[in-house]
């Protein structure tokens, strides 16, 4: 069993920037950030292959979000820059031990979620 803590989420102008973290307890080889708007379906976010650092994005955060790890510490990351008030969401940590469901796949450890509320 893997837990992820998120922490990091919060309030921001349109343009502004905000870095979610998220620590797992345990190993896993695939991690993801999702979040989910009220009414919305979830969505993938990012993702990233923890045993090749391969990333993955989006299409309507690519080039503005950066997922990162340090691998040393279990932690994983999204930088989040220029955000728009469409990215205001909940904001999910997602992890398996296996990465054979894809990208944005049905990962088995989800963390608590982190608002991220974006003002215009």
């Amino acid at each position: 069993q893997v837990q992820l803590v998120e922490s990091g989420g919060g309030s921001v102008q349109a343009g502004g920037s905000l870095r979610l973290s998220c620590v797992a307890s345990g190993y896993t080889r695939c991690m993801g950030w999702f979040r989910q708007a009220p009414g919305k379906e979830r969505e993938g976010v990012a993702a990233i292959y923890t045993f090749a650092g391969s990333t993955y994005y989006a299409d309507s955060v690519k080039g503005r979000f950066t997922i990162s790890q340090d691998k040393a510490k279990n932690a994983l990351f999204l930088q989040m820059n220029r955000l728009k008030p469409e990215d205001t969401a909940t904001y999910y940590c997602a992890a398996d031990t296996s990465c054979g469901g894809g990208w944005f796949g049905d990962y088995k450890y989800w963390g608590q979620g982190t608002q991220v509320t974006v003002s215009s």
